[in-house]
């Protein structure tokens, strides 16, 4: 199979999470085992860091790569879901994983992928080990995909492990208490292996305490320790809270392992995130006149934020291009949403992607008006058309909604 024959088999074939839902959820870890064992154990030949948490675990895995990058070393960088290409979940030093190498990968395994009925997210995870080690990294960021205790990639011991929030997300999975899914985060905390917390509430910072002691965990908790704010090139305001725990995780680095990270090192990896590692769709501006931010922050907690800030920005009139998945807990999110602004309601070209109608009948039960369009791009199009230079147009509710305009 060619590239573009291995990828459309990966992601239609075996069961993907971001296309599926609950179907390809994994309730353990066998699969996993049987992979890497398969596979030769590749995660043993690596040094990782491991970052999970409900919103910012995608931003701070590239951010700590960015500053490692600096630093001189070799990093890989494993992240969840790709915008475009299925190639960005897997980085060296910020350059995607070759195409030829994933076919080859695929094409060599292919037989015992399907004799195990291993999910997309496996052998995904298994396709990144198996690169990292062959390419002899000096350092693997390995980002979860869900949760934590039961991921496929808590397969490995990392030297240092990051949990960066705690928030009400994919409940169906993880418990719909705060407490609850603080417990399958802190399923990535290993025996004598330190870790640090982003940020934490009344509820979890006793389910994260209460793991460290039974691991023998040293426990940092950013939020209390670190008092410095670098300036990034990612600048929606929840990088604030990102940036304390990328600041902790390279202090712990810095003072427990053998990896040395200078505050320049820091100071222009925290700079340069977005050209070391390629990272696309966190407040990320497309145009000054009228001004467009899309932005992928799909739950309450990461909405919260991102429409707090589009509050202090100045602008006439303002246009949501909005599309969601049709899981999302819509009574959560859709109070969240101004009641002043034009709402273009479209649906992500994605098998979970919700009926626009359905998004649309919601939205006005919550006072929020617009119309309905066939795509994103046709939704974006018309918020163009109808935005004067002074206006302001919002993309998101959905990543896939953000990879559609990128």
């Amino acid at each position: 199979m060619n590239y573009k024959e291995t990828t459309d088999w990966m992601f239609n074939q075996l069961p993907m999470y971001q296309l599926q839902g609950a179907s390809a959820y994994k309730k353990d870890l066998t699969n996993a085992y049987l992979l890497i064992d398969h596979l030769q154990n590749p995660q043993e030949k690596l040094k990782c860091i491991h970052v999970a948490g409900t919103n910012g675990k995608g931003s701070t895995s590239h951010m700590l790569a960015s500053v490692i990058q600096e630093a001189g070393y070799k990093v890989g960088l494993y992240t969840s879901p790709h915008l475009k290409d299925f190639r960005e979940r897997i980085k060296i030093n910020g350059i995607d994983i070759p195409e030829a190498f994933v076919t080859d990968f695929i094409n060599k395994h292919k037989h015992f992928f399907e004799a195990n009925d291993l999910s997309f997210f496996e052998m995904t995870v298994g396709l990144a080990f198996d690169y990292f080690a062959k390419e002899k990294v000096d350092i693997a960021v390995i980002e979860v995909g869900m949760g934590g205790r039961l991921d496929a990639t808590n397969i490995i011991t990392p030297i240092v492990s990051v949990i960066t929030n705690i928030g009400l997300d994919h409940t169906s999975f993880l418990g719909n208490t705060l407490d609850a899914i603080a417990f399958e985060k802190a399923g990535i905390i290993k025996l004598n292996i330190p870790v640090i917390i982003g940020e934490y509430t009344p509820e979890t910072q006793p389910v994260f305490a209460a793991k460290a002691k039974e691991c023998n965990s040293e426990l940092f908790f950013a939020a209390d320790l670190i008092f410095e704010n670098y300036t990034s090139d990612l600048i929606g305001d929840y990088q604030i809270h990102n940036k304390k725990t990328v600041l902790q995780t390279i202090a712990v680095l810095n003072t427990q392992t053998a990896f040395k990270i200078t505050p320049d090192n820091t100071k222009f990896g925290l700079l340069n995130v977005v050209k070391n590692t390629g990272l696309q769709g966190r407040w990320q501006q497309l145009s000054e006149f009228p001004k467009v931010i899309c932005d992928t922050a799909h739950n309450k907690n990461g909405l919260e934020i991102v429409l707090n800030q589009i509050k202090k920005e100045d602008f006439n009139s303002l246009h949501i291009v909005l599309g969601v998945v049709n899981d999302k807990d819509l009574e959560e999110i859709l109070p969240l949403f101004p009641k002043e602004a034009n709402y273009y309601f479209c649906k992500p070209n994605i098998p979970r992607g919700l009926d626009p109608q359905i998004l649309k009948q919601k939205a006005a039960h919550f006072d929020l008006k617009g119309e309905v369009y066939i795509s994103v791009s046709e939704a974006y199009q018309k918020a163009i058309e109808n935005a004067t230079k002074s206006d302001f147009i919002y993309i998101g509710g959905s990543t896939f909604v953000v990879a559609e305009i990128l």
